[in-house]
């Protein structure tokens, strides 16, 4: 008896604050899902993917949203999809409207992964740089790139050391100013502000 083919989908974030439900709906109805909250530049440094890559056999389809959510570099995509293709696997992109089939040589359609693969990678490269030249500039702009900004001012500092000075708990004092207890502890490890004229 021949074994029922699956579709299984792999869904991937950046970190575990971001949310995954917009490709899973994208991805519509599937047997099995791989969520991954990963931000690495190969599959390697990927174990949830290494696991979805593992589990599909023989006639299952790998759906994926997009193709930066697969792979974030041509070398990497090149890696993965000749992996799946010796296993038999489909792929499915569904945001790109590609399919990959590992009995077709359609030439057109792997050109295509190929291109939007490259260009994709190549975007992202140009975002970090442009980040980077950005900060540097910023940096050299007085006021301009002032990092985390402060959330008591210089009077509220005062009172929350004074208030530190005369005994008063710190828990306390934290809520009063809606601070973390970290945060209180930074500004009373900083140096004395001077007084006001």
């Amino acid at each position: 008896m021949s074994q029922r083919t699956q579709r299984v989908a792999y869904a991937r974030v950046s970190s575990a604050g971001q949310n995954l439900d917009r490709q899973i709906e994208a991805l519509g109805e599937v047997d099995k899902i791989y969520r991954e909250y990963q931000s690495a530049a190969s599959a390697s440094e990927r174990p949830v993917l290494r696991e979805a890559i593992d589990y599909v056999r023989d006639g299952d389809t790998l759906a994926v949203a997009s193709i930066d959510r697969l792979a974030r570099s041509l070398r990497d995509m090149l890696t993965i999809m000749e992996e799946l293709e010796d296993k038999g696997v489909t792929v499915e992109f569904v945001s790109q409207g590609l399919t990959i089939r590992p009995d077709e040589g359609d030439l057109t359609t792997r050109l295509i992964l190929h291109i939007v693969t490259a260009v994709a990678q190549s975007e992202r490269e140009m975002l970090r740089e442009r980040q980077a030249e950005g900060i540097a500039i910023a940096k050299q702009l007085p006021g301009k790139y002032p990092g985390r900004k402060r959330l008591l001012n210089s009077d509220q500092i005062r009172e929350v050391r004074n208030a530190a000075a005369v005994g008063v708990p710190k828990a306390q004092i934290a809520r009063k100013y809606d601070i973390s207890r970290s945060t209180l502890y930074r500004y009373l490890e900083q140096p004395t502000l001077p007084m006001r004229e």
